[in-house]
């Protein structure tokens, strides 16, 4: 089984993280992005792969991740408002977001993280056009 980075291990404490500046690489904007977790659960271990391939094919060299294990240090759960796990928070750029889940539906991912706009549904789209032909 695959074990987590490090940094599941040594959290940081939430003022810290309050503290932070955004970070700029260049002048690309980094994104800090937190996932919540418990223990090395294989649903734990799958978003954590996911999450990597997405930063790695979206965000190559502009993010960070700090993987909270919710299992050694249950009190950080509520600095975030976490309620269920996995569960991701987008801390940087702001605003935060927060996507609930193992990631596997990359698309979902990439809407709740603000990297693709939503994509309307053809019922949506003839929905929206019928609204506004009778206004």
């Amino acid at each position: 089984m695959k074990k987590l980075p490090k940094s599941a291990e040594q959290p940081v404490s939430l003022q810290q993280l309050a503290d932070k500046k955004p970070r700029k690489h260049g002048d690309v904007e980094m994104w800090d992005l937190r996932l919540y977790v418990a223990g090395q659960t294989p649903r734990s271990l799958a978003a954590f792969s996911n999450l990597k391939k997405i930063c790695e094919q979206h965000l190559p060299g502009r993010y960070n991740i700090e993987v909270v294990d919710l299992v050694k240090h249950p009190q950080l759960a509520a600095g975030d408002q976490i309620v269920a796990i996995p569960t991701l928070v987008r801390k940087l750029p702001q605003p935060l977001r927060k996507i609930v889940g193992d990631l596997r539906d990359t698309e979902r991912a990439l809407v709740g993280l603000q990297l693709r706009p939503v994509k309307q549904r053809p019922d949506d789209q003839q929905r929206g056009r019928a609204n506004v032909s009778r206004g």
